[in-house]
């Protein structure tokens, strides 16, 4: 499968793990990328952080406007009905980013998969299927699209996973969160999860939050 398109950014030469970063709806893979820096990694932190951009596409819910998105919104509660065929075609396109990365010398378990809103939802997918033991999950302002479809596979069952939330997210709102990490730890999954008095973005108190479970998640000291 060909590579989506992506931004690349490394922390320093020759990386020894991989944060593949999923942007959300309307939005590419500049989104985040200038993140990098304010996540105040220690100086010694090899990263390679991968942005991908998600294929424009009719969204039902903007009228059909064509637009970046990993999958269709069908309807406003986006719970409801979900585009599975069209997440799982993105789930793919990531799988084969893991894929390239293993290639290039990554351990699986060295290397993390984030998403933001429908990016999130794709990356609980990815994870959560995957047949090789990876480093870690973090889920954005998102929700458990696939909850019911999921094969939850064993080899992941501890890998660590923070879940974030916006207390105020008119978009996705903060219950799908706390659900999904309700579904999660049932499954038998380890979860932290932490709300912020935010709408649907992010704050610099999450990025602070972020960096550091990057650093205990990757094992790197200052």
């Amino acid at each position: 499968m060909p590579l989506l398109p992506a931004i690349e950014k490394e922390t320093r030469p020759s990386p020894d793990s991989t944060v593949i970063w999923l942007h959300g709806l309307g939005a590419d893979g500049n989104d985040f990328a200038p993140i990098v820096p304010q996540l105040r990694l220690p100086e010694k932190a090899a990263i390679r952080f991968i942005f991908p951009h998600a294929p424009a596409m009719p969204v039902t819910v903007n009228g059909g406007y064509v637009m970046p998105a990993w999958y269709d919104i069908l309807e406003m509660q986006i719970d409801r009905r979900v585009d599975s065929k069209g997440l799982l075609a993105s789930a793919a396109a990531i799988n084969a980013f893991i894929d390239r990365e293993l290639e290039r010398g990554i351990d699986s378990r060295r290397l993390v998969v984030a998403g933001f809103s429908q990016g999130g939802a794709v990356a609980y997918q990815v994870v959560l299927d995957h047949d090789k033991p990876l480093g870690g999950l973090l889920a954005m302002s998102t929700y458990l699209a696939t909850a019911e479809t999921l094969d939850y596979k064993a080899v992941n069952k501890g890998i660590p996973i923070l879940i974030q939330h916006g207390e105020d997210d008119p978009v996705v709102p903060e219950q799908l969160g706390r659900k999904a990490a309700t579904r999660l730890v049932k499954e038998g999954y380890r979860v932290g999860y932490k709300s912020y008095p935010m709408e649907h973005s992010v704050c610099p108190a999450q990025i602070v939050d972020i960096g550091r479970w990057l650093q205990t998640v990757l094992g790197l000291s200052a």
